[in-house]
């Protein structure tokens, strides 16, 4: 493969150790190379193009293979994703031919693919609900419950969150501009919930409302904000999609105002919390 800021050369992994390289600009996919017997895993509407000895199957959950309890332990893996507001499937894309074989994989939205290898990461990734793009085979794709959260908002129940776990290659997709920041311990930052992309476990995460009522009304922003505290990293997009949306709602007269302060990270109770609907 040609050189590019983002390919990789393969090191030793439980997890298929793909290599790729990622093209584009604002608009982003990500090519994967396979060899014999290596597979990929990606969410369903990402595919873009594949060699003929790349062989395309449906499976129920997440793909990873390491799902016990037979049917049940799958019957598991898809109600997580479901939880998530995925599809109970996944697609995997497994090379059955001889020599290297590529498969692409592309971003729904504009903005940046980022390649992150989970086990420099202590072995798993914390992101917003719809960020999975594709991954090594043996990633498996879960749910973070943010307890804290709702128990001060909601009585008891967390919302959720995706959680990427094991020690191979994930492609996560953020929308806008990316940039990650490093929290020393004990550092905290502001982010509004729909800017928030992702954030490694160590990172003490929970809600905060912006300032006085007076500020939540005229402001122009939502109720709440993420509060991070570190150490740990943080991943910041410029432009959640549900911003994006909104703002061309907005344009198109199909209903008045911006949607600032999404809450994407809530999901619809975050729009509903935040006055977008």
């Amino acid at each position: 493969m040609s050189s590019s800021p983002w390919s990789h050369m393969r090191q030793a992994s439980v997890a298929d150790d793909i290599d790729f390289e990622i093209k584009g600009q604002e608009l982003q996919f990500v090519e994967i190379e396979l060899d014999p017997g290596e597979s990929a895993v990606a969410e369903a509407g990402a595919f873009v193009w594949k060699d003929a000895s790349v062989e395309m199957t449906t499976v129920f959950g997440d793909g990873s293979g390491d799902q016990g309890g037979g049917f049940m332990g799958k019957l598991l893996g898809a109600g997580k994703r479901l939880v998530t507001g995925e599809s109970l499937f996944t697609t995997v894309f497994t090379h059955n031919g001889r020599g290297k074989a590529r498969v692409a994989f592309a971003s729904p939205t504009p903005g940046a693919i980022l390649p992150i290898r989970l086990a420099e990461y202590g072995g798993a990734l914390i992101c917003q609900k719809d960020a999975f793009l594709a991954a090594a085979k043996g990633v498996s794709i879960g749910i973070q419950f943010q307890r804290r959260v709702m128990t001060g908002l909601f009585g008891g129940e967390g919302f959720i969150m995706q959680k990427l776990e094991g020690d191979g290659w994930v492609f996560v997709q953020m929308g806008g501009t990316v940039t990650m920041r490093e929290l020393a311990a004990g550092e905290e930052i502001h982010v509004d919930t729909g800017c928030l992309a992702a954030y490694t476990p160590s990172v003490d995460f929970d809600l905060q409302t912006v300032g006085g009522i007076k500020s939540m009304i005229t402001g122009g922003e939502g109720v709440f904000f993420a509060r991070l505290r570190g150490p740990g990293k943080v991943w910041i997009q410029s432009l959640p999609f549900s911003r994006l949306a909104g703002r061309m709602l907005a344009a198109a007269g199909s209903r008045g105002g911006q949607s600032r302060g999404e809450g994407s990270v809530l999901g619809g109770l975050g729009d509903f919390i935040g006055g977008n609907n």
